[in-house]
């Protein structure tokens, strides 16, 4: 008789906190924003002094870099986040 009972019994499952959220994301976009992030802080400045770039294309493209890295781990591909961004001050 007790058996019965138990079998329709349902086990109650806690809520995932924020950290266990946070494991089970992808670890793709992670590695590719720190990539990015790696070559605009590094790379980027190593490579334009043996090229001779100047320091503006420098900046520029570790700008570049930077806020591809951004969107990569936030996961925005399509852009909409950043044209309400750009014009929120409208």
């Amino acid at each position: 008789m007790k058996n019965s009972q138990l079998a329709h019994v349902k086990p109650i499952e806690k809520p995932k906190t924020v950290r266990a959220r946070k494991q089970d994301a992808p670890i793709g976009p992670l590695l590719i924003g720190t990539g990015l992030a790696f070559a605009s802080l590094i790379l980027v400045p190593a490579i334009a002094t043996q090229v001779g770039l100047g320091t503006s294309l420098t900046g520029a493209l570790r700008i570049a870099l930077m806020k591809a890295s951004s969107r990569a781990i936030r996961g925005s591909g399509d852009g909409a986040e950043a044209a309400t961004i750009s014009f929120s001050c409208h």
